[in-house]
């Protein structure tokens, strides 16, 4: 043969198997679409539900060779065990099965791999060891038994590799479908060897019944490996479960159905081996970042806690739990047991130098107002032991952790045990020196609360600057905390602590100095924010259930802390910027509550003025209240040039008041705080007057004042005004004063002596208005501008000069004795002008004149002209 032939006799030896290839692939690609398995829909549902051993409906079969030789199904739903409900144990619109080509050759079809898509799967849990799952997993061991290993027709059909993603998978108690489960979850099961199953499941955990971000509920990722037994719970198993990216708040209302007001990213990890009866587990729990959502702190808190305990799921109990975490250079380790779940815990905490800036990090996410740089040095050591099968006493005695005291035997409680802080000491947040206490003891007692919580309690004591040390009880519990302190500390260390503990109050003390405080003070307090659920607002027309099923959402709030009890203070001074000088204070009690902050009595001084007063502040204000300070002034008799001078400086030449001047300037002014009050006298000296008991309502406010209800007796008779004073606004301008009062009933020969004259009869009214502005005396009385209504009923003047007067002014005759003088007057250019007037006697007479403003005034009244002429021709 040549080389030609045989060159051809290889091509077409080598061209065989690919044709024979290519028809077979022609024939897998058009062959399956003409031949129908709809009739054989009935041995297909058959095997699949041989497989796993649960009916099965479909409504379609689809042959399908790529990939791998399979049928695609339609609407697939597996029927669920009645003993755990009847709602399908899985539903999915899409099944692909692929069939093991290795049983063809046995002349059977075996199912390899059954894979669904955007399922719906139900565990049902129905009582302490029952689970739906069980009879797969029967099933599954069935096949690999005695019974199952015997060859002939009747061989069992092993169990798919069984496979699910994008699918969910819900969670139900009995007939009752729970909130929770797992989205977005990807599942497989399938059997490594006889009688070895392994499950691997990787999931988001959502809840259906309140709102989640779901990217922030975590991934929760599981393996899991179950050895042959012979039934669920007596099946060895070995888990290990791992929770990532958990953000701390929709974990909470993932598990609680609510939001507590914890923020942090939490990490967990479990690992389980055992049986479904007990099982030994160990875990682990990382945070980081943990505050509350109030406010961010400083410093978050960071932990890591692992613990180790056997837990008896059909009894609901634990026992051997040892949980340790560390805590800086110290740790703290829990161990305890639950004999069952009718019985509480016995619990044992022991800590190991825990440093107390631990407690201090802690105790700033649940409070804002700490100061940040404030810091804490010390430790805690000790053992508490919680046994809740031993009643507590009614009550429980007080010991006394002197030198010398004799040691008192508690009774014993549920809470057992000390603990001891050592070389505690607080150092900065505002803090001039260090605060050092000596070593407090921590013992079991009953709070002083209503319902009587177990708390830990101690006392310790410090110097603040006092002549006595400040002593420091402190009650603690899980709910809250009470503290009482008494004694002495000196105003800068007050402050300094008042502030640097965020103490709402602590403005009380500002502007003080003097002789150390003497303090008697209960504060407690919540550990959490509180949540409240707002009003809703309906309106008629709304649809009352929709409104009724809204969710509404908690709000929270600060932690409120009540405050109860008095400070006192003695030789102290106050000094405010809006005052010229110090005020004196002789004794003052500030009286502290949730509600107010009073000062009452203050026994003060300044210059020449003595008085008492009170000052009331609201420690809290609800958003749109004014909150405004209230104060009241009670002085004794007054002189207003001692006043003048006590207030605002010695005047010096060639300037008037010189301190008030600087301070009325709107440059150099300091703010004017927001005041209602009223302030009130025995006497007010003004010059030749007095005014007798004098009174006055006062409103302070950013432009000026506003002064009302001002009463006095005056002349003899009665002055009822009311006027307001406006700064300001510029250096170029002046400030202003408006007044708009009465006089009624005023002694004729009281305002005669006044004016150096002698007058008497009937009482004298008059009701008027004035403006003035400037800073100065001339100011005041070149600007004085207004209007004056007067009434003298059967008055007479009397020519000779009143007495300490060297001469008088002749006055009209008509004004010697008359029934009546009324009339108007105005008030301008520093005199008050009479304008239309009569005089009623014998006739109708007018009289002209007016009064200038001096010291002493000059009071200059004649009869018109033309009034005159006529006289004088008769």
């Amino acid at each position: 043969m040549d080389e030609q032939q045989q060159g051809g006799t290889r091509w077409r030896k080598g061209l065989r198997p690919i044709l024979i290839l290519a028809a077979f692939l022609l024939l897998l690609l058009f062959v399956p679409p003409l031949v129908s398995v709809s009739r054989y829909k009935s041995q297909v549902t058959q095997l699949i539900s041989q497989s796993l051993g649960r009916p099965v409906r479909l409504s379609s079969v689809e042959l399908r060779m790529f990939p791998w030789p399979g049928f695609e199904i339609s609407n697939v739903s597996v029927a669920e065990d009645p003993a755990y409900g009847v709602e399908p144990v899985l539903h999915a619109s899409t099944v692909r099965a692929s069939i093991r080509l290795l049983s063809l050759w046995r002349g059977r079809i075996e199912i390899d791999t059954i894979s669904v898509d955007e399922a719906s799967i139900n565990v049902v849990h129905n009582g302490p060891g029952k689970w739906n799952l069980d009879p797969l997993f029967r099933t599954a061991i069935a096949k690999v038994g005695p019974a199952a290993s015997a060859s002939g027709s009747h061989r069992a059909v092993p169990l798919p590799y069984l496979e699910a993603t994008n699918s969910r998978i819900n969670f139900k108690n009995g007939a009752e479908k729970l909130p929770f489960s797992l989205v977005n979850a990807k599942f497989e099961l399938w059997q490594e060897n006889p009688g070895d199953w392994r499950v691997r499941l990787r999931g988001q955990p959502a809840r259906t019944d309140v709102s989640l971000y779901q990217e922030d509920t975590g991934v929760v990722r599981l393996e899991a490996s179950m050895q042959h037994g012979p039934t669920l719970q007596q099946m060895p198993l070995q888990v290990d479960l791992d929770w990532r990216d958990a953000q701390l708040g929709q974990l909470s209302r993932l598990v609680f159905g609510n939001d507590p007001g914890w923020r942090g990213d939490l990490t967990g990890n479990l690992h389980l081996e055992g049986t479904a009866t007990a099982a030994h587990v160990i875990t682990r729990l990382q945070a980081s970042g943990v505050h509350r959502a109030e406010f961010a702190p400083a410093d978050a808190l960071d932990f890591d806690a692992n613990c180790d305990f056997v837990y008896h799921f059909k009894r609901l109990s634990f026992e051997k739990l040892a949980c340790s975490s560390p805590l800086g250079d110290g740790s703290i380790h829990i161990t305890g047991d639950q004999p069952d779940a009718e019985t509480a815990p016995r619990l044992t905490a022991e800590l190991s130098r825990v440093p107390v800036a631990a407690g201090l990090g802690l105790l700033r996410t649940v409070r804002s107002g700490l100061a940040p740089d404030l810091q804490a040095a010390g430790t805690v050591s000790g053992k508490i032991a919680y046994d809740a099968t031993i009643p507590a006493p009614a009550k429980l005695a007080k010991t006394s952790r002197s030198k010398h005291a004799r040691a008192v035997e508690l009774p014993t409680g549920p809470l057992t045990g000390t603990l001891a802080v050592e070389g505690l000491l607080l150092r900065g947040g505002g803090l001039t020196q260090p605060v050092q206490f000596p070593r407090v003891i921590l013992e079991p007692t009953l709070s002083q609360s209503a319902d009587q919580r177990l708390a830990l309690a101690g006392a310790t004591s410090a110097p603040l600057g006092g002549t006595t040390p400040m002593t420091v009880s402190l009650s603690i519990t899980t709910a809250g905390y009470t503290a009482a302190l008494r004694g002495q500390a000196s105003m800068g260390r007050a402050r300094e602590l008042t502030r640097a503990a965020g103490v709402t109050q602590a403005f009380a003390l500002d502007g003080l100095a003097g002789d150390p405080l003497q303090v008697d003070l209960t504060v407690a307090g919540p550990w959490l924010a509180q949540e409240v659920i707002p009003p809703v607002a309906r309106t008629a027309s709304e649809d009352t259930q929709a409104v009724r099923d809204a969710e509404i959402a908690p709000v929270s709030i600060p932690a409120a802390d009540s405050i109860a009890g008095t400070v006192t203070l003695r030789n102290a001074n106050w000094r405010a910027d809006y005052f010229a000088s110090h005020i004196q204070i002789a004794q003052a009690t500030l009286n502290l509550s949730n509600e107010l902050v009073r000062w009452d009595p203050v026994v003060f001084s300044y210059g020449s003025i003595k008085g008492s007063a009170t000052l009331e502040v609201k420690a809290g204000c609800a958003p749109g209240d004014t909150c405004r300070p209230h104060f009241t002034v009670t002085l004794g008799t007054l002189d207003a040039a001692d006043m003048q001078t006590a207030i605002l400086g010695v005047p010096q030449k060639g300037t008037l008041l010189s301190s008030l001047i600087d301070r009325l300037h709107p440059a150099s002014a300091p703010p004017w705080p927001a005041l209602d009050g009223s302030i009130k006298a025995d006497s007010l000296v003004l010059g030749p007057v007095t005014l007798n008991q004098p009174s006055a309502q006062v409103r302070i406010v950013p432009a000026g004042a506003q002064i009302s209800q001002i009463t006095a007796g005056l002349l003899g008779g009665r002055l009822d005004a009311s006027g307001s004073f406006t700064r300001a606004a510029t250096d170029k301008d002046k400030p202003g004063y408006s007044f708009d009062g009465k006089l009624e009933n005023l002694s004729a020969s009281s305002v005669g002596q006044l004016l150096g004259q002698r007058w008497s009869g009937g009482a004298l009214n008059a009701a008027g208005t004035v403006d003035l502005d400037g800073y100065t005396e001339k100011d005041l009385a070149v600007s004085a501008k207004g209007a004056l209504h007067f009434e003298w009923m059967r008055g007479a003047i009397n020519s000779k000069a009143a007495e300490g007067k060297s001469r008088v002014e002749a006055q009209p005759a008509t004004l010697a004795r008359f029934d009546l003088w009324s009339g108007d007057a105005a008030i301008a250019s520093g005199a008050v002008t009479l304008g239309e007037n009569q005089v009623l006697g014998s006739r109708k007479y007018s009289v002209v004149g007016k009064v200038t403003f001096g010291e002493p005034p000059e009071v200059a009244l004649t009869e018109p002209k033309q009034e005159t002429a006529d006289k004088a021709s008769h």
